[in-house]
């Protein structure tokens, strides 16, 4: 993509939440302003599960948004579709969660029992709530070991909040695992169905959309598998150091200070006499390992980064040494 503002490129972008429009009930610095200015449609995709999506989309138009509940899209949501796929109406399945899990289940057409209900179930559906007890995840380890199917919403260890990351549902998804004997099906992000969904929604072909994220092992990898570019945005979970340290299939094509970046001019990557250039900034690595920078802000960021990627990729630096050596303010 050439110069210009980032989201003149695309024809649709995939807005995760936590830790980009907002962390628990705070929202982000800059957010609502910068998305409501789009022209483009945003689809907002979630691996948080606990909440259905008219309950998203009314937290999110308290903070300012314009959205409708049919552009929220949680995993949840991806989930309890992928289920329905396979088994027929009216089935049987255990939601383990917040309320957005058995409403996700009811909607696609399932019938969702709460832990402690009667009954037999075809699979479990486990998916993040703030609520959720041990007891809740031994009935999910009861019904895995008696061969239910197991299906779990996403699998993020942790949870941004405004008070700094908390356990999530990849944490309670762990717990189940350690008393059972086999690992769950996960729909949410990194894998490709929340993506690809969410561009449906959107009308979109994948390659025509921009994911934005706060992570790179579910948001950029999972950008990356759905065929998407991705944008990597400094309001969350994932800085700098942890950026020039990626691998290859976790990397964003853009990287984001805020939001109101998606409506500045992006400059291509360049290469001038060993020189890694973003705009008037530039990087290299000089003899003895050390990187060498000139300019400020986000595009000497963007130029540190070609060129520790480009060291690292030819084994010059380690990922260590990359996220040693990266600007990090």
């Amino acid at each position: 993509m050439r110069g210009g503002p980032l989201s003149a490129g695309f024809e649709g972008i995939i807005c995760d939440l936590d830790g980009v429009v907002y962390a628990g009930a705070v929202a982000v610095e800059h957010a609502v302003d910068a998305l409501n200015r789009l022209a483009v449609p945003v689809v907002y995709a979630t691996n948080n599960a606990s909440r259905p999506p008219s309950d998203v989309a009314d937290h999110l138009r308290r903070l300012g948004v314009r959205v409708e509940a049919a552009r929220v899209l949680t995993s949840s949501v991806a989930a309890a579709r992928e289920l329905a796929t396979d088994l027929p109406a009216g089935t049987a399945v255990l939601a383990v969660g917040g309320p957005g899990v058995g409403v996700a289940l009811r909607d696609a057409g399932l019938r969702p029992l709460a832990p402690g209900d009667e009954g037999e179930v075809a699979a479990v559906l486990q998916g993040y709530g703030p609520q959720v007890t041990a007891a809740d995840l031994g009935e999910a380890a009861h019904a895995i070991r008696a061969g239910a199917r197991w299906v779990v919403t996403n699998d993020d260890l942790t949870l941004p909040t405004e008070r700094g990351p908390a356990p999530g549902n990849g944490s309670l998804v762990g717990a189940v695992r350690n008393a059972v004997d086999r690992d769950p099906e996960v729909i949410g992000k990194p894998h490709p169905p929340m993506y690809e969904l969410a561009a449906d929604v959107l009308g979109v072909p994948p390659a025509r959309v921009l994911a934005i994220g706060d992570r790179l092992e579910t948001d950029m990898a999972g950008a990356q598998a759905a065929g998407t570019s991705g944008a990597l945005v400094l309001t969350g979970v994932h800085g700098p150091p942890e950026l020039a340290a990626a691998p290859f299939d976790h990397r964003p094509q853009y990287v984001l200070t805020d939001l109101r970046d998606l409506a500045e001019d992006y400059p291509e990557a360049g290469v001038d006499d060993g020189w890694h250039v973003r705009g008037s900034a530039r990087a290299r690595l000089a003899r003895g390992g050390r990187l060498e920078v000139v300019g400020a802000g986000a595009d000497l960021l963007r130029a540190a980064l070609d060129a520790l990627w480009t060291a690292r990729d030819a084994g010059l630096i380690t990922a260590q040494d990359a996220g040693r050596l990266v600007p990090n303010g």
